[in-house]
């Protein structure tokens, strides 16, 4: 009899593992248990990934000029937002999605997820948030923005979203080259019609940014989904940068250095491929 393994793996990883671990504490198959909970989270990263994508107009922001000519140098068919969105939607039945004054499409589903690399939404303030992985130094930067002990990834990165916004001249690469660990989010502040977009500084958590049909820039670590509306408008979201509809693309963790990007070639899934320039790396 076949067995559904994601169905299964998704099961066992939902019985509240804390709650387990320590009822199981003197069991003398305790260790076996941990090597089991860590392989079933490690086979849903790898093997039942779940979703997000967020959708944005070009009423609010630009997409990069290196994928715009991606599109134009291969053209490749692509198709408009609202159907990238209906494509998810119907891939993904379980999603939750809203629609933010046709500015922003926000999509994402808890299916599947591991809870080594759990997805996180949150909407306070007109921010909305969608955060993926998990921060190794959370308790020290709850201190440092005064949040609670209870406090998740999502709550602490919109409040230092905030900090970034209000506390200006407040940098950016400070702000981000604080967050360790695994992790990409994406937030919209409704108030000020800002995208914020970064991925951590090893690409632990991968992001995809594409060109949909009628000029909206979407992010996704669905890059089936993407490729699929975003014809060759399509890179893999660079490691240790931020996107935000002030500034585009930037490294935070070389501020100083310039992005390029390199074209891909003809039969590559991709249209371009990030680069940080090292001027000094062979000094």
């Amino acid at each position: 009899m076949a067995i559904d393994m994601s169905k299964a793996v998704h099961k066992f990883l939902n019985v509240q593992p804390i709650n387990f671990f320590i009822s199981q504490k003197k069991n003398p198959f305790f260790s076996l248990y941990i090597i089991i909970f860590i392989f079933l989270n490690l086979y849903c990263v790898f093997s039942f990934p779940g979703k997000m994508l967020a959708i944005f107009s070009n009423a609010i922001i630009r997409a990069p000029e290196e994928l715009i000519h991606a599109g134009i140098r291969t053209p490749t068919p692509k198709k408009p937002a609202l159907d990238l969105l209906h494509a998810f939607l119907t891939t993904f039945p379980s999603s939750v999605s809203m629609s933010i004054n046709s500015l922003a499409y926000i999509s994402y589903t808890h299916d599947n997820e591991s809870s080594l690399h759990p997805r996180l939404f949150a909407v306070k303030d007109e921010i909305f948030c969608m955060f993926e992985g998990s921060l190794e130094n959370l308790t020290s930067l709850r201190q440092q923005y005064g949040l609670g002990k209870k406090e998740n990834e999502v709550v602490l990165v919109m409040e230092a979203y905030r900090a970034l916004r209000d506390r200006a001249p407040y940098p950016t690469s400070s702000m981000l080259g604080h967050l360790s660990g695994g992790f990409s989010f994406i937030i919209f502040d409704k108030t000020t019609s800002t995208v914020f977009v970064a991925s951590d500084q090893d690409g632990r958590v991968p992001l995809f940014l594409g060109i949909t049909s009628d000029g909206y820039l979407a992010f996704s670590n669905d890059s089936e989904r993407l490729r699929g509306a975003c014809g060759k408008s399509l890179a893999s979201f660079p490691s240790g940068c931020f996107f935000s509809s002030s500034t585009g693309l930037k490294s935070y963790e070389h501020p100083k250095n310039k992005i390029t990007a390199v074209p891909a070639m003809e039969e590559d899934v991709l249209g371009a491929t990030f680069k940080i320039e090292r001027p000094n790396a062979n000094c």
